[in-house]
């Protein structure tokens, strides 16, 4: 099992549940395909460097895994299907 983390935005438009239910679903995603989620970290709303899709700030949220190395790609998909990621990015501890 290898140690990755994975930083993502969510819209800073939605509603807290909405954003909650998405931080959710990922550590249970995650869980799903053999992995241990160590740490789900919100940082919250903060404002992006250059305006994303004419949107100026967005919900932040860090999360460190274990899993095995076929699960970050299943995590990406997911990520691109879903419509409240503006941005992600998965890194290898």
């Amino acid at each position: 099992m290898n140690k990755y983390e994975v930083l993502y935005i969510l819209q800073g438009d939605a509603s807290d549940d909405a954003k909650t239910a998405c931080a959710d679903k990922f550590a249970a995603l995650i869980a799903e395909l053999g992995g241990t989620v160590t740490t789900v970290d919100k940082w919250g709303m903060r404002k992006f460097a250059y305006p994303i899709n004419y949107k100026t700030e967005g919900y932040y949220v860090l999360m460190i895994f274990e899993a095995e190395p076929t699960v970050p790609a299943e995590l990406e998909r997911q990520m691109r299907n879903d419509e409240n990621v503006v941005r992600f990015m998965v890194t290898k501890k």
